[in-house]
């Protein structure tokens, strides 16, 4: 069966701060499954998941901060409300102008990880294009793949992997289970340019999928910004994966 379908709630972040209630429930009615959360504009967390459990909308996971320092009990806290289990966060892209760097990061990322298990939750790591950078000769990613903890995931955004020159098919068989969440949006492959509908740009889904092999617990649909309409480019990637049985939507 293919994984559910979810929406990074980052994608329609503007029409969110008009209108919360209104553009989620929109999400809803266009058969989305589940959302990953970044902010809660104009709402409080407790009011956007009472939101989210009266459209029957799952939260598959909340794109945060690192769970240490002053923020650590605030990322635990915030999990727990939304009652999910992962907490995903990015990485800084200096980070990847040096070894020494790279390695230093990498142990930040397993301490945290090792904090989020504590609490129940597990870490996850969301990569842009930098993650590709050569570091010694070799690609960042790579590296963090043999640094970074088994307990820590991967939720592999697919556009940027091969924007940075990575191979989204083998990276994403590669890591099987530890890549859960899958990031899908399309486009160009031009960090510079504006992203598509999935389904309308240069990116080839059904083998990235299907590297999975089933290892994928959902999709997750995020534009950073569009050429064309936001909303419509929303609903017209939900129908892609859906139409073409990649993903599983609720109507």
């Amino acid at each position: 069966m293919a994984a559910p379908i979810a929406i990074q709630l980052y994608t329609v972040r503007e029409a969110l701060a008009q209108n919360f209630k209104a553009v989620v429930t929109r999400i809803a009615e266009m058969g989305y499954v589940g959302v990953e959360t970044a902010g809660f504009p104009g709402v409080t967390v407790e009011e956007a998941s009472d939101l989210f459990a009266d459209l029957g909308l799952e939260v598959c996971s909340v794109h945060t901060q690192l769970p240490l320092g002053k923020q650590k009990n605030q990322v635990i806290e915030l999990a727990h409300e939304l009652e999910v289990n992962r907490v995903v966060t990015s990485t800084p892209r200096e980070a990847f102008e040096s070894m020494d760097a790279l390695k230093g990061l990498c142990d930040r990322w397993n301490q945290a990880g090792e904090i989020a298990e504590e609490n129940g939750l597990e870490l996850g790591l969301h990569n842009h294009y930098w993650e590709f950078t050569e570091v010694e000769g070799r690609p960042g990613f790579e590296i963090m793949v043999e640094e970074l903890d088994e307990r820590i995931f991967f939720q592999v955004d697919t556009y940027w992997v091969n924007v940075g020159g990575g191979d989204s098919v083998a990276v994403v068989e590669e890591l099987g289970e530890r890549a859960p969440l899958l990031h899908i949006k399309d486009g160009p492959l031009d960090a510079a340019q504006d992203m598509q509908a999935v389904g309308t740009g240069k990116m080839d889904f059904p083998p990235i999928i299907e590297a999975s092999h089933g290892a994928c617990d959902w999709l997750i649909v995020e534009l950073d910004r569009c050429a064309t309409d936001m909303m419509e480019a929303v609903e017209q990637s939900y129908e892609f994966l859906v139409d073409k049985e990649l993903a599983r939507g609720a109507r």
